[in-house]
């Protein structure tokens, strides 16, 4: 739990802090949702549903399932052989 006060300024704009944006992951570009009832405001960060995500700065596919280590090595062996014949100027 974070309790702390944050000044509005001349547009209209929050800053949230720091080590709360590094705990939530909260990065430029986010979405927030903002809900208000009363006095109370309420910002909660709109989490897509997107297999593509972003931690601690790089893009993760999530597929729901592991991969298997055949899927994985048939991959990485791909790669390797692709990157082998642009090294050696060979588009075979």
């Amino acid at each position: 739990m974070m309790n702390m006060q944050i000044t509005i300024d001349k547009a209209g704009r929050i800053v949230l802090p720091k080590p709360l944006r590094q705990s939530l992951c909260l990065e430029a570009g986010d979405t927030l949702e903002l809900t208000s009832q009363g006095e109370n405001i309420s910002l909660r960060p709109v989490r897509g549903v997107s297999p593509l995500q972003k931690e601690k700065g790089v893009w993760v596919y999530h597929t729901g399932r592991p991969l298997s280590q055949e899927a994985v090595r048939a991959v990485r062996d791909e790669v390797h052989q692709d990157r082998l014949q642009r090294a050696r100027g060979s588009t075979q």
